[in-house]
């Protein structure tokens, strides 16, 4: 008897695809007929969403940026155990006040939840309907980065030994946390039902929205402004490794913002939609409230060199910057740039002393734009 055994082409040719995917059988299956060529992918026929363009081949591209989004993020490859917390530890114990430990687990407590949500966004509703690979490759490595963020506030609870259960709980418990959370959950419920028809002109205006506030808003003006209070503690010299995390991951957050932005751009051009001003009024007036509510459960009273007031209007600002990058007005007129030391503070230091933190040269540190 032969060792080998023959092929059953029945069931290997259910592995054929649709005429839409228009890809030849497996190797070794038998043919009935001469193999037939296909169309070259031209660049120009690529779509954000409602592509019929072969979704495996990378290039040509249409969207170059999106490519330089992808680039640009490996350059911020880090990992949370690549930086000391051993500072953090004694800072927590024996040098913060209760107000501040206060605020620390709380920044926690939101971005713990907040993070996990956006991992399952981009990769359970947004990236699969995506209809050109140059966009989905980024999103793979933004899902990869969620986790990573994840693994990081993880890593800080840890390491200071706090109570996980309660720290994780809060966004539950604690209605000004559960808040943000809840209205993200709605507005992002829209693009997580399975089965969208996106060439239906009613859904696809839903799923532009709830992705103008996930990019806009949730990642834009939430993460952005939530890193802010950590960063004010570590302007005096406290809870500097944690702080030094925040800066990794708010470069991603930036980048995360800005490729969604550009994405929603690129959409409404393409598909020749217009944003609603009444909702996009509704949205920001519902963030804000939401930032008010997180300022004041936050800061009851300020900490030295950061309140609620700053924290607020911090948010109007940066809410400003992310309609001008929209291309809509801003929702928030003459909102003005309450922590000016908030991009330097952000931004990597690449002067480390060796006995404090591990000597790794990232690349990042020049290579990334912030808007």
């Amino acid at each position: 008897m032969s060792r080998s055994m023959p092929m059953n082409n029945s069931a290997a040719m259910s592995l054929d695809w649709d005429e839409a995917g228009a890809i030849a059988p497996a190797i070794g299956l038998a043919a009935s007929g001469p193999a037939s060529a296909l169309a070259p992918v031209n660049a120009a026929d690529k779509r954000v969403l409602n592509g019929q363009t072969d979704i495996n081949q990378l290039a040509p591209f249409k969207y170059p940026w999106a490519w330089e989004y992808f680039l640009n993020a490996n350059k911020n490859h880090w990992t949370p155990l690549d930086i000391n917390m051993a500072q953090d530890i004694h800072d927590y114990r024996h040098a913060l006040s209760p107000a501040e430990r206060h605020v620390y687990e709380n920044v926690l407590a939101y971005l713990t939840t907040a993070d996990i949500l956006a991992m399952r966004n981009i990769g359970l509703a947004v990236m699969e309907k995506m209809s050109a690979p140059e966009l989905q490759i980024y999103q793979a490595r933004q899902v990869y980065e969620e986790a990573l963020h994840t693994w990081t506030y993880q890593h800080c609870i840890e390491t200071l030994g706090l109570d996980q259960a309660e720290i994780y709980n809060r966004y539950r418990v604690v209605p000004a946390i559960h808040a943000k959370i809840r209205i993200a959950n709605e507005r992002l419920a829209t693009i997580l039902r399975p089965g969208l028809d996106l060439r239906d002109r009613a859904v696809l205006t839903d799923f532009v929205m709830a992705y103008v506030f996930f990019a806009a808003v949730f990642e834009g003006c939430w993460f952005f402004n939530g890193f802010s209070p950590i960063f004010a503690l570590q302007r005096r010299g406290l809870m500097k490794g944690t702080a030094e995390q925040l800066q990794y991951i708010m470069r991603d957050e930036v980048l995360h913002s800005g490729f969604g932005i550009r994405v929603v751009r690129q959409i409404l051009q393409e598909e020749a939609l217009t944003l609603d001003p009444d909702a996009l009024a509704a949205m920001w007036q519902q963030a804000e409230a939401a930032e008010i509510a997180y300022a004041e459960y936050l800061l009851p009273q300020p900490i030295l060199g950061y309140s609620a007031e700053l924290h607020v209007a911090q948010f109007r600002h940066i809410a400003n910057r992310r309609a001008h990058q929209l291309r809509i007005p801003e929702p928030f007129a003459g909102a003005e740039n309450a922590l000016p030391w908030l991009d330097e503070q952000a931004n990597l230091r690449k002067e480390k002393n060796f006995f404090e933190t591990r000597v790794t040269e990232y690349q990042a540190g020049a290579g990334l734009r912030w808007e």
